[in-house]
């Protein structure tokens, strides 16, 4: 197991560079830069967008450094420089993308062009917020997919089976941001019952709350979140562990087991749960990452909390690059370690797996 770790420590660095090579080389041509950003504000456009659709055509002055960038015209040409400079963008791209790689290879992620404090910090200051919706998410799903998808396996075919089948094949149809309106509407004061907070992660006053107190008020607020979040991730878990359990419990080892007189749960739990759980601890790291990242930006909007996935958005809209590349930097070498855990976890819950066997 330690010469495969190795390997797959090693695989890290090809495959995390070749992430960023290439969304560093789809930067390059995606229209609307930061110079443009600034642009766009003196101009009074407020927006990048704004200025690349139509800004700044009412100047006196124009000149190659100017023309190159949309609202430019009218502006000195020391100025765009100056600007340039700032940013870093007075360098070729190559030039560019290699200074980028050393720094981050020290975790040097920069400064942002337009928050005037260090990446990691913002990350940090924003993490709390990412942290609560992916690990209570991705806890409450399995805590309610495993039991349920073992259930509906014991009773395939029942009517509890086709009743739980078509309620998560709803709530899997259901948009995480449609239903946290609902949720919003009906709970949150929207239009019924005022039960849960509208926005945030805490109470105003929190601080002078006792443990207990902090800790109803942090689930309190989180509540609506969590809920909107799991409600489409109920359907691919919990069939997935019924249909992993059913194909074990049709096995030949099963049927001996029972033969030689051991019990439906000692079978079940003692033999089959071992094997089953296999496919389903596979889709921990997908999951876990897609929740963590991934699908909190509109719950994250929604209920006015902010966190990566907020800030993931801004940064691509304002074209910030050191937060739009550092955090892809942070975020994809997480998620290879997470991918490396789960083999790790595999070789936990069945030592027979030999992963550097197959090499």
């Amino acid at each position: 197991m330690g010469a495969y770790i190795v390997r797959r420590l090693l695989l890290i660095i090809p495959t995390l560079l070749g992430v960023m090579i290439v969304n560093f080389a789809l930067i390059q041509f995606v229209p609307g830069g930061p110079v443009e950003q600034v642009l766009a504000q003196l101009e009074g456009e407020g927006d990048v967008f704004a200025a690349i659709t139509g800004g700044g055509d009412a100047g006196i002055d124009t000149n190659e450094t100017s023309d190159r960038y949309a609202g430019a015209r009218g502006l000195p040409a020391e100025y765009i420089e100056q600007l340039e400079r700032e940013f870093g963008l007075d360098k070729p791209p190559l030039e560019r993308f290699l200074n980028m790689m050393w720094k981050y290879l020290r975790f040097d992620f920069g400064e942002s062009y337009f928050r005037s404090i260090k990446v990691t910090d913002l990350v940090l200051e924003k993490m709390p917020v990412s942290i609560s919706l992916g690990l209570w998410s991705t806890l409450l799903i399995y805590l309610v997919c495993i039991p349920l998808g073992v259930r509906k396996a014991i009773r395939d075919g029942s009517t509890f089976d086709t009743i739980t089948s078509a309620l998560i094949v709803i709530g899997y149809g259901i948009p995480s941001f449609l239903f946290a309106i609902m949720l919003l509407v009906l709970f949150a004061g929207g239009s019924y019952w005022q039960i849960f907070p509208l926005r945030g992660l805490t109470s105003n006053g929190w601080e002078d709350l006792t443990i207990l107190g902090k800790i109803g008020d942090y689930f309190w607020h989180m509540a609506l979140p969590i809920f909107a979040s799991v409600i489409s991730g109920f359907a691919t878990l919990t069939l997935l562990t019924k249909n992993s359990f059913l194909d074990e419990i049709r096995k030949q080892y099963v049927v001996t087991a029972k033969a030689k007189g051991l019990t439906e749960n000692r079978v079940l739990f003692g033999h089959v749960f071992r094997n089953a759980m296999l496919i389903v601890i596979a889709g921990f790291p997908s999951l876990f990452i897609g929740v963590f990242f991934g699908g909190s930006l509109f719950i994250e909007t929604i209920f006015s909390l902010d966190g990566l996935g907020r800030l993931g958005f801004e940064a691509a809209l304002t074209r910030d690059y050191p937060v739009m590349f550092g955090t892809l930097f942070a975020f994809g070498l997480l998620g290879l370690f997470v991918g490396i855990l789960s083999d790790m976890m595999y070789v936990f819950i069945d030592p027979r797996i030999d992963f550097e066997a197959r090499g």
